[in-house]
């Protein structure tokens, strides 16, 4: 099969280092001596889930493991799908071209809700029937965690076991008993594996479980149709960082990848409380590697892949107790071979200018701020602790550094927005450029201001999660009310499909029952939902009619705060409570401090963890 896809079907498809499978640091196994063979499948082309620094943990840490192998596969972009069905060809591994059907388990990684038809599609092309009451002993599980997870209904048909949380312990658990039933052998068969896997703390067999429903539509109760499940499932939460396997010696892909650097992940969790943000929430509570393990990890990965960019990663780096000290560390160790150190998008405080400024002794990249609304008063609604002059002094202290382009990020649709709100957007990307001109004189010709304004989508386990979306016809008037206000040389104004992120509320939102209209979708022909010129709206429209469905239930209705939700048997941690009270402080505009750096929220996640669980890094 490799001799034929390698002479025959990869000289005509674009990008051909997608499925080769060789890299630099690629494992090569041999499945004659492993006992269970897992192939992680990331529903998105090679770059993007490359980039991922989940998988490469994943990958790592299974591949560790004497008695597996876990293989990588990723969706086939339209041409490869073409040469696959074209020539009957199966779905492949990227390292041993094998077919996804050989192996045991099928672990798809949920980043992104408009990625559900790649999975649906993947499953389909490696001749997997797509719904799980539709497989028995013969077929591989299907496994699915990650993010989307958290809701994990509207994919749930099609998924045989959820792992809820964070996986690295959480998946030597799975593959312990996994390889205990090899091949289905037992008695109970693959029922019976599923009744040992829904035993481990953060397993979800979606197929144990029913929901009832109310005339109305809305849900009435989702119960156990087993006696050996849990009512709800905890998610599964690393306690170490510092002891968590951590891969060392990543793959280096032959081609450029959205990410193409070393990650080192610092932080895990965010305690900020941004009310929109399902990451703040579901990756609670927040724990720090020790700094001596930062820096091993950087040793190892710099010899091992010869990437000249480090990046930190996290989801609020420069909340990182050691993160100053990190940086001068990483900087004096390898700025002198031509490694730089990057950092994601930085809070908008002096503080994370001064941390550009260390980093850009080597190179200099643009700089990225998330003030996400134009208002200190719709601020104060999401919770983002932020100022306007917070903002302006880290701009004014990038310009006078040598910056001469800034990127400010920027959310419509949020709970209580006004025109007024959307004007300042529009106020403060005009003083960023003023004060651009100010400051930067003759080299003001070089000043790029760029302003990006995504659409709120309200997402389970947060505040805002009984929040209606603004109807699709509500999105399209604010950004051309915006695109208005923004008309200036020095500023680009970027915005996103307000009909993609009306599709993509309607699965985050929504139940078990939409997966009926993911599948239609799929089979009218939708793939690569996420990517512009494959996204068809309409194609998406017919499926909601011939479903008989309407999407503004789930999308753009408020939820009863006392309504059962489609992700009620989910925990996180965060209590009912604490959301309900943050759902009221938005709407007096009542904000809620960082209990880091203060007194305990008490939203729950520090009091509901296991016993003996000492958590690091909580100030």
């Amino acid at each position: 099969m490799r001799q034929f896809i390698e002479n025959r079907i990869l000289p005509k498809v674009i990008k051909p280092a997608r499925y080769q499978g060789n890299e630099l640091n690629s494992v090569h196994k041999d499945w004659d001596t492993v006992s269970v063979r897992i192939a992680f499948a990331f529903p998105d082309v090679y770059e993007i889930g490359m980039s991922h620094l989940g998988l490469r943990i994943l990958y790592h840490t299974v591949n560790s493991r004497e008695d597996t192998l876990m293989e990588r596969v990723f969706a086939p972009w339209v041409d490869m799908e073409e040469k696959l069905r074209e020539n009957r060809l199966s779905l492949f591994s990227l390292e041993s071209y094998r077919p996804i059907i050989d192996f045991d388990v099928v672990a798809f990684t949920l980043q992104y809700e408009m990625s559900f038809t790649n999975v649906l599609n993947m499953l389909d092309l490696a001749g997997i029937p797509l719904r799980a009451a539709e497989r028995d002993d013969r077929w591989p599980l299907v496994l699915a965690g990650g993010p989307t997870a958290y809701n994990p209904e509207p994919i749930a048909p099609f998924i045989d076991v959820f792992l809820i949380g964070e996986g690295e312990e959480g998946i030597h658990d799975i593959i312990d008993i996994i390889k205990t039933h090899k091949g289905f052998s037992s008695v109970a068969g693959k029922r019976g594996l599923l009744k040992e896997l829904a035993g481990i703390p953060g397993v979800y067999v979606p197929g144990f479980y029913d929901f009832g429903y109310h005339s109305d539509g809305t849900i009435k109760e989702v119960v156990p149709n087993v006696s050996f499940t849990p009512a709800k499932i905890t998610k599964r939460i690393v306690q170490d960082l510092d002891r968590t396997d951590f891969p060392t010696k990543p793959i280096v892909p032959y081609m450029e990848i959205v990410h193409d650097r070393i990650m080192l992940e610092v932080l895990r969790g965010c305690s900020r409380g941004c009310r929109f943000c399902q990451a703040g929430m579901i990756y609670r509570p927040v724990r720090e590697k020790h700094p001596e393990t930062i820096l091993q990890q950087a040793g190892e990965q710099v010899r091992n892949t010869g990437y000249d960019e480090i990046s930190l990663t996290s989801l609020s780096t420069s909340d990182y107790s050691c993160v100053r000290g990190i940086i001068e560390s990483l900087m004096d160790r390898y700025g002198g071979q031509g490694i730089g150190v990057s950092l994601p998008s930085l809070r908008a405080d002096s503080f994370s200018v001064d941390l550009a400024k260390q980093v850009q002794r080597v190179r200099k990249t643009t700089l990225t701020f998330a003030p996400e609304a134009g208002t200190q008063r719709l601020r104060d609604v999401i919770n983002k602790g932020v100022t306007e002059n917070d903002l302006l002094g880290a701009v004014e202290g990038a310009f006078k550094a040598g910056w001469t382009s800034v990127k400010l990020y920027f959310m419509i649709g949020l709970p209580t927005e006004t025109n007024e709100d959307l004007d300042g957007i529009a106020a403060l990307a005009h003083r960023v450029v003023a004060l651009g001109r100010d400051i930067l004189g003759s080299r003001a010709g070089r000043l790029k201001v760029t302003v990006s304004a995504s659409s709120f989508v309200p997402k389970a386990h947060t505040p805002f999660q009984w929040v209606g979306q603004d109807s699709m016809e509500t999105l399209l008037e604010k950004q051309q009310y915006l695109a208005g206000k923004l008309k200036n040389r020095r500023i680009t104004f970027n915005w996103h499909d307000a009909r993609l992120s009306f599709i993509e509320a309607v699965f985050a939102r929504g139940g078990r029952r939409v997966a009926e209209i993911l599948e239609k979708a799929w089979e009218l022909g939708c793939r690569f939902d996420s990517w512009t010129d494959r996204f068809q709206f309409e194609t998406w429209l017919q499926a909601f009619r011939e479903t008989g469905t309407d999407p503004w239930f789930y999308a753009n209705r408020p939820f009863g705060m006392e309504e059962t939700l489609p992700w009620s048997h989910i925990d996180t941690g965060v209590t009912h409570e604490f959301l309900v009270s943050e759902y009221n402080n938005a709407f007096t505009g009542k904000t809620t401090g960082d209990c880091r750096f203060g007194e305990c929220t008490v939203c729950g996640v520090c009091q509901n963890l296991p016993a003996g669980l000492d958590i690091k890094g909580v100030g």
